[in-house]
């Protein structure tokens, strides 16, 4: 599928975000829109489109210009709710399944390439019933007995 008619369809499934498909004007558009006009340059120079705003975390804010404290974690929020995630849960426990489908998706969409860029919600769905979820290090426990 091309990357057009994937966006096609990403845009039409409410469980997707649109920002994912936002051209980096949009972008510098929302950031102004959360009362942060003086960052634009930071979206525009750094060409922070609609793939790259879903990697943009509290973490890699400074690295693109935006130190503030304050602002890193209104535009971190404003992030995560754009894209209908959750903010994270440090106290999860680590063999509950890492992610939600979308925000696996998601991840999977900020990567560029020709097979990820015909990617849709729903195939991405599609391919994801047959995984099981397996805790870290599940295979690499196995304890052998004493010789």
């Amino acid at each position: 599928m091309a990357a057009m008619e994937s966006a096609i369809e990403d845009l039409k499934d409410e469980q997707v975000p649109p920002c994912l498909y936002w051209p980096v004007d949009k972008v510098a558009d929302w950031i102004e829109e959360q009362g942060f006009p003086y960052y634009r340059a930071c979206i525009t120079t750094n060409m922070i489109d609609g793939r790259k705003l879903i990697t943009l975390d509290a973490s890699h804010l400074p690295t693109i210009g935006i130190t503030d404290f304050e602002h890193i974690k209104i535009i971190a929020k404003g992030i995560r709710d754009l894209l209908m995630i959750e903010e994270p849960d440090w106290t999860r426990s680590i063999s509950v399944p890492p992610r939600s489908n979308l925000g696996m998706y998601l991840e999977r969409k900020s990567h560029n390439g020709k097979n990820l860029d015909g990617i849709t919600f729903k195939s991405f769905m599609l391919n994801l019933k047959d995984t099981k979820w397996q805790p870290p290090l599940s295979n690499h426990c196995l304890i052998l007995p004493r010789s």
